[in-house]
C-alpha cells in the first residue's frame, strides 16, 4: 500500500527526473557495490525475461527448436570486453568499488598462469614489483627537478641585483666564496660580483646607483613575471596555482585531463623558477608537489597495473605527493604524513610504504645535488641549543592565537578577491593582473632589506640564533663587556638602535606580506602558500621574539624570570619564536596539524621543540576553526566547484534519503530504460534529449522494478563497435539487456545485445535511510551515485553532485558547481 501511495504522489511511474547540467560528472551515474538480489520466482522470471502465455516473446537458448531461427545467427559480439567501456571523460569521477574490482580480476589471471611458464613467472614478479619501480623512478625524478628548480631560481633571483663576472652561471654567493677581499661585516660584496649600478654606470655608492638598481630590479621582476604568466596562458593553463586543490580532488577520484600531463610538467618546472624569482609573495613547495605528481603520473603509464586502472594511478599520485613535499622541505616523514592527513582520499598501508620510499629516494636526491652548498636539503634549516623554559608556553600560544586569526582572515580575504576576480572584467586579462601585482611588489619590495630578499632567505635570517658568525642586523646587540657595539656567543643583552630599527623594518614587511599574499595567491602563475605563511609566521615570532628577551634582560628580577633566567644567561632564543610563528601561521592556513609539527621539527633537528610547535599549531588551528572549518585549499576547492566530499566535516542533520533523491516533486521524470522492449531508435532518442550520463534499467514501465544500470559512454561506444562488426543493426533493432534474446518475426532485424554494459549490482539505499549514513557510504566508497528504492520498486537517484548541494544548502551559503563539471 505504501508503494502505491509513492506512485500517486508522483514517485513511482514516470515521475523520474532527467538530471540536468549535461556536463557534471556527478550525473555519471554508475552503480557500484551492493547486489541487490531477488528471491522471489516472479522477479527471476523478470529479469530473464517474461515467459507467461500472454507475453509477445519466448526465451531461448540458442540451441535449436522453433524460436531459435532468429537467434542462431546473432553475432554475441558484446561478450568479450568491448574497447573503450569502463574508461572516463574528463570532468567525471571513478568508479573505485569497479576500479578495484579490475584489479582484483588482473591479480587472479596473473596468478592463474605465473606458473604455466618461466616467461609467465617473469610477468608476476614485474607485475608486484612494479608499484616500487614507478615510485623510486618518481622519486628520482622529483628530487632532480627540486634541485634544479632550487639552483635556477636562485640564480635568476640574485640577476635582480647584479652578475658574477667571474662565472655567470654563479648566484651572489657562490660568485664570492674563493674571494680574499670580503669582510665579516660585508661578506656579500666581493669584486667578482658586481651590481647593474657598477656596471652601467661605473659606481657603486650614490643616488643615481640606487636608482639604477632599484630600475634594473623592478624590469627583471617584470620580465620574470611577465615571461612565466604568458607561458602558463599559451602552452599548459593547467600549470598556474599551486595545484594542492586539484590534487587533492584528483586523489578523490576526479578526472582532470591534463593537469598531470608533460606540457604541465614543463611549463610548471619552467615558470616556478620563474615566478620565485620574479620576487612576487609566493613560495615554490606547494607547486613542488604538483611536479611530483606530474612526475608519478607520467612514470604510471609506463606500466599498465596503473596506466589501466584509475585507482591504482592514485595510489602513486599519493606517493608523488609525499615526495613533493619531502624535497620541499627535506622532510620525508613530514611528506609522508602531509599526504596522508592533507591530501589522499584513499590511502592503504601498502601506499603508506612506498610513500615513505618515494620520499625518501627523493630526498636523498636532492640531498646529493646539494643545492643550497651547506649538505642541507632546505635553506632555512637551523639547530639551537637553548632549552625552552615554561613560562614561554604563554607567547608561544598566543602566536598560534596570531596564526588562527591570521589564517581565518587569509582565507576570507582571499576567497572573497578571487570570487571577484572570477565575476568581474578584471579576471579576464590574467596577464595584467599579475604584471600589476608584479610591479606594486617590486617597488615596495626595492626600499626594504627584509622584503627585497627572497623569502626563504628572509625565513633562513629569522630562524637563525644570534652567535659570533652572525652579521645580521638582528643580531647587533650591546656586549656586556665594554658597553661597545659587538656580536656576543649569546644574544640576551641590550639591544642596538640597529635592533630596533630592524624590528620596524620587520613590521613594515609583515604588513607588506600580508596585503601582497592575499592578492598573490589564485594568480595566473605557479603560486606556493607555503613559505609566505611561514614568512609572515617568522616575522610576527621574532619580533615577539625579540620583545621576551628584552623584557627578560631589563626584568629579569620579575617573577617569571627570576628562577629560571639568570643574569647574563642565554635564555631566550628569538630564532625559536620565529619558527614557532612560521609553524603556527601556516597550520592558521591549511588547517594541518600532525604533519606540520614533523615538517618543522624535521626542519630544526631537535625534538625538545616538539612542545612548543605542538602547543602553536594546536593553537592557530582552534582559534582558526572558531572561525570557519575550512582550510585554504578546501574553500578553493569549493570557490571551484569540484566534486569533493571533505572527510573531516560532519553531518549531523536528520534528513532522508527521499528528502534529497532527484526527482523532485515538479521536476520532469528521471530517464529509464527497459530490459527488453526497446528499439535503437528510442534507445538513441532517450540518449539524444537527456542530458544524464546514466539510466537505471527497469524491468517494464508498468513494473518499475530495478535490474541495473548502464552508463551512457558504453552504450554509445557499444553501439558503435557493434555497427562496425556487424552487419543487420538497424534503428528498429530491439535492445535488450536480459541474458537470452526474446525471439523475433523472421523478418525482424537483428536484436542488439548490451547486458555486458549493464551494472547488475548498482548501490541501492531506501527512502528512508538517514542521509548521514548516505553522506558516509558516498566518501568511504567514493560512489557516484546511489539508487533510493522501496521494496525493490526505483524511486529516484542520489549523485555526489546532490549531495554537495544538499550540503550547501543546509550551511544556507548555496554556491552552484562549476559548468564544467
Amino acid at each position: 500500500m505504501e508503494s502505491e501511495q509513492l506512485f500517486n504522489r508522483g514517485l513511482g511511474r514516470n515521475s523520474y527526473n532527467s538530471i540536468t547540467s549535461a556536463s557534471s560528472d556527478e550525473e555519471l551515474l554508475d552503480g557500484a557495490g551492493v547486489i541487490m538480489d531477488f528471491h522471489t520466482t516472479e522477479d527471476d522470471n523478470l529479469l530473464d525475461g517474461d515467459t507467461s502465455p500472454g507475453s509477445n516473446y519466448a526465451m531461448s537458448n540458442g540451441g535449436g527448436g522453433a524460436g531459435a531461427s532468429s537467434s542462431t545467427h546473432l553475432l554475441d559480439l558484446l561478450e568479450e570486453p568491448i574497447p573503450g567501456v569502463g574508461t572516463y571523460d574528463d570532468f567525471h569521477t571513478i568508479d573505485w568499488v569497479r576500479e578495484k574490482c579490475k584489479d582484483r580480476e588482473r591479480h587472479r589471471k596473473i596468478n592463474s598462469k605465473k606458473k604455466e611458464s618461466a616467461w609467465e613467472f617473469t610477468k608476476s614478479l614485474y607485475d608486484a614489483w612494479s608499484g616500487w619501480l614507478v615510485v623510486t623512478l618518481t622519486g628520482l625524478a622529483s628530487g632532480a627537478l627540486a634541485g634544479v628548480i632550487d639552483i635556477a631560481a636562485d640564480w635568476l633571483n640574485d640577476l635582480k641585483e647584479g652578475v658574477c663576472l667571474s662565472a655567470m652561471w654563479f648566484n651572489h654567493e657562490q660568485c664570492c666564496w674563493d674571494s680574499n677581499e670580503t669582510t665579516f661585516a660585508e661578506r656579500d660584496k666581493c669584486p667578482q660580483w658586481k651590481t647593474w649600478a657598477e656596471l652601467i654606470l661605473g659606481q657603486a655608492e650614490g643616488p643615481g646607483s640606487y636608482i639604477m638598481n632599484y630600475f634594473m630590479f623592478t624590469f627583471w621582476a617584470l620580465s620574470f613575471a611577465f615571461l612565466a604568466v604568458s607561458l602558463v596562458k599559451v602552452f599548459a593553463p593547467y600549470a598556474c596555482g599551486s595545484g594542492i586543490p586539484e590534487i587533492k580532488t584528483i586523489l578523490s577520484g576526479f578526472i582532470i585531463r591534463g593537469y598531470l600531463g608533460k606540457w604541465t610538467l614543463m611549463i610548471k618546472t619552467i615558470t616556478l623558477v620563474l615566478a620565485v624569482a620574479s620576487g612576487l609573495s609566493l613560495g615554490k613547495e606547494g607547486p613542488l608537489v604538483h611536479v611530483a605528481c606530474c612526475c608519478g603520473n607520467i612514470f604510471s603509464y609506463l606500466f599498465p597495473k596503473y596506466s589501466k586502472n584509475e585507482a591504482k594511478k592514485r595510489e602513486v599520485l599519493s606517493a608523488a605527493s609525499a615526495a613533493g613535499v619531502s624535497v620541499a622541505f627535506g622532510a620525508p616523514i613530514g611528506g609522508v604524513l602531509f599526504s596522508l592527513e592533507e591530501v589522499s582520499y584513499y590511502f592503504p598501508l601498502k601506499t603508506l610504504w612506498r610513500s615513505f620510499f618515494a620520499a625518501l629516494v627523493a630526498a636523498f636526491v636532492l640531498r646529493s645535488i646539494n643545492p643550497f652548498g651547506n649538505s642541507r636539503l632546505v635553506l632555512f634549516y637551523v639547530e639551537y641549543h637553548t632549552p625552552w623554559y615554561l613560562f614561554e608556553l604563554f607567547p608561544f600560544i598566543l602566536l598560534g592565537v596570531f596564526g588562527g586569526l591570521w589564517g581565518a582572515f587569509f582565507i576570507r580575504a582571499n576567497i572573497a578577491w578571487c570570487r571577484r576576480r572570477k565575476s568581474t572584467r578584471f579576471g579576464r586579462y590574467p596577464v595584467l593582473e599579475v604584471i600589476t601585482v608584479a610591479a606594486i611588489t617590486a617597488i615596495v619590495a626595492f626600499p626594504n632589506p627584509y622584503t627585497r630578499q627572497n623569502t626563504s632567505e628572509l625565513i633562513k635570517e629569522l630562524f637563525t640564533d644570534c652567535g659570533p658568525l652572525e652579521s645580521s642586523q638582528l643580531c647587533q646587540y650591546r656586549s656586556q663587556m665594554n658597553g661597545s657595539q659587538a656580536y656576543p656567543a649569546g644574544s640576551d643583552a641590550a639591544a642596538t638602535p640597529g635592533v630596533y630599527s630592524a624590528m620596524w623594518q620587520l613590521s613594515l614587511a609583515l604588513i607588506f606580506k600580508i596585503i601582497m599574499t592575499i592578492f598573490t595567491f589564485g594568480l595566473k602563475v605557479p603560486s606556493g602558500l607555503f613559505i609566505p605563511s611561514m614568512a609572515i609566521g617568522a616575522i610576527a615570532g621574532r619580533i615577539v621574539g625579540i620583545a621576551v628577551e628584552q623584557l627578560a634582560y631589563y626584568h629579569h628580577d620579575w617573577f617569571l624570570f627570576r628562577e629560571w633566567c639568570e643574569v647574563g644567561a642565554d635564555c631566550i632564543t628569538p630564532g625559536l619564536y620565529a619558527m614557532v610563528g612560521a609553524a603556527a601561521c601556516l597550520g592558521g592556513v591549511t588547517r594541518m596539524t600532525v604533519s606540520l609539527v614533523v615538517i618543522v621539527f624535521e626542519l630544526t633537528g631537535g625534538l625538545e621543540y616538539i612542545v612548543p610547535l605542538m602547543a602553536a599549531v594546536m593553537t592557530s588551528k582552534w582559534v582558526g576553526d572558531a572561525f570557519g572549518r575550512e582550510g585554504i585549499y578546501e574553500a578553493h576547492i569549493r570557490l571551484n566547484g569540484y566534486p569533493f566530499l571533505d572527510a573531516k566535516e560532519e553531518f549531523t542533520h536528520t534528513t532522508l534519503a527521499r528528502e534529497v533523491m532527484r526527482p523532485r516533486r515538479n521536476d520532469p521524470p528521471l530517464a529509464v530504460l527497459t530490459q527488453d522492449d526497446m528499439t535503437l531508435a528510442e534507445l538513441q532518442n532517450i540518449m539524444s534529449q537527456t542530458s544524464c550520463n546514466g539510466f537505471p534499467v527497469i524491468v517494464s514501465k508498468e513494473s518499475q522494478r530495478l535490474v541495473g544500470f548502464a552508463l551512457r559512454r558504453d552504450i554509445t561506444i557499444a553501439i558503435e563497435n557493434t555497427r562496425r562488426k556487424q552487419e543487420g543493426i538497424m534503428l528498429n533493432s530491439r535492445v535488450y539487456f536480459t541474458q537470452h534474446a526474446p525471439t523475433l518475426p523472421a523478418d525482424s532485424p537483428r536484436p542488439l545485445k548490451l547486458r555486458s554494459i549493464l551494472d547488475m549490482s548498482p548501490f541501492t539505499v531506501t527512502d528512508h535511510t538517514p542521509m548521514e549514513i548516505v553522506v558516509d557510504i558516498f566518501r568511504k566508497l567514493g560512489l557516484r551515485q546511489c539508487l533510493v528504492t522501496h521494496n525493490g520498486i526505483l524511486l529516484g537517484i542520489i549523485t555526489k553532485k546532490n549531495i554537495l548541494e544538499h550540503l550547501e544548502e543546509l550551511k544556507q551559503h548555496v554556491e552552484p558547481l562549476i559548468d564544467d563539471i
